[in-house]
């Protein structure tokens, strides 16, 4: 299958219909439907990486994109390998709140939970 020069690369990480919902009403109570949820690794932590989750208007060179009922999530391209079969989830409880994010990648973490390698 042959990929059009117009048409973004794509990732393997998955979006759940939790944290997709939680997406939506953040940019409806920020009055933005330009955004877009990047999820990235970046060096760092005390296992070597690190997991960052921001809205981004930005839509780089290489990046990889999947839309989830409206929600397009952005990989950049280094990190793609790294994020393969990851799932981003949001949790409301008494013990956990905010997004989380479990990749199969992930060889050891450190407790914070934060970063792996």
């Amino acid at each position: 299958m042959t990929q059009s020069a117009t048409e973004a690369p794509t990732h393997e990480v998955t979006l759940t219909e939790a944290a997709a919902q939680k997406v939506r009403s953040l940019l409806e109570q920020e009055g933005r439907d330009d955004l877009r949820l990047r999820v990235a690794v970046q060096p760092g932590g005390c296992s070597g990486l690190i997991y960052q989750l921001f809205f981004d208007e930005r839509l780089l060179d290489g990046d990889a994109v999947r839309n989830f009922d409206g929600v397009e999530v952005v990989v950049d391209k280094m990190s793609v390998p790294y994020l393969a079969g990851a799932t981003i989830d949001f949790a409301d409880t008494i013990e956990r709140q905010g997004f989380t994010i479990d990749n199969p990648n992930a060889a050891n973490s450190c407790a914070c939970g934060q970063s792996f390698h």
